[in-house]
């Protein structure tokens, strides 16, 4: 069974889970580990026209936000967005093989390198309709890791 003590996460669930929480901090209870590539971090650092999430992102200290450009392989860059080819290539350079992605061509080439996909991280739900961190957590570790395209 593969660990997943630690992750590789991509730029559109790191704004998802700040949309639907607020914050971060739920990463940091179902991980030991939450790698950030450069090339995300600079995407979220841009923060588009509204600059949100960019606050959030950036007093999580604890994420380990990585200070140098990947050598992205030209598979991945040929197949993927530059994020997402920067997540796949960090896991595999660190063997890490949990990876959270969200589009459906990053996750096809996740499986064909056999990374766990944590996507549902980013679909918590709660019958109040607002979730605290501790109930994403539980629902998320009830749901299945298997993802559709």
């Amino acid at each position: 069974m593969p660990e997943t003590e630690r992750i590789v996460i991509n730029t559109a669930p790191l704004i998802a889970i700040v949309a639907a929480l607020g914050d971060l901090t739920i990463l940091q209870s179902l991980y030991t580990q939450v790698l950030v590539p450069f090339e995300v971090c600079q995407e979220i650092l841009t923060g588009g026209s509204s600059g949100f999430a960019v606050a959030e992102f950036e007093v999580a200290t604890w994420l380990q936000k990585q200070q140098t450009p990947l050598n992205i392989s030209l598979l991945l860059l040929n197949s993927l967005d530059r994020g997402e080819a920067a997540v796949i290539q960090l896991a595999m350079n660190q063997n890490i093989q949990t990876v959270c992605i969200d589009e459906v061509a990053g996750r096809r080439i996740a499986r064909l390198r056999d990374f766990l996909l944590q996507v549902r991280l980013v679909f918590c739900f709660v019958p109040s309709g607002k979730a605290t961190p501790s109930q994403c957590s539980k629902q998320y570790l009830k749901c299945s890791t298997e993802v559709s395209d």
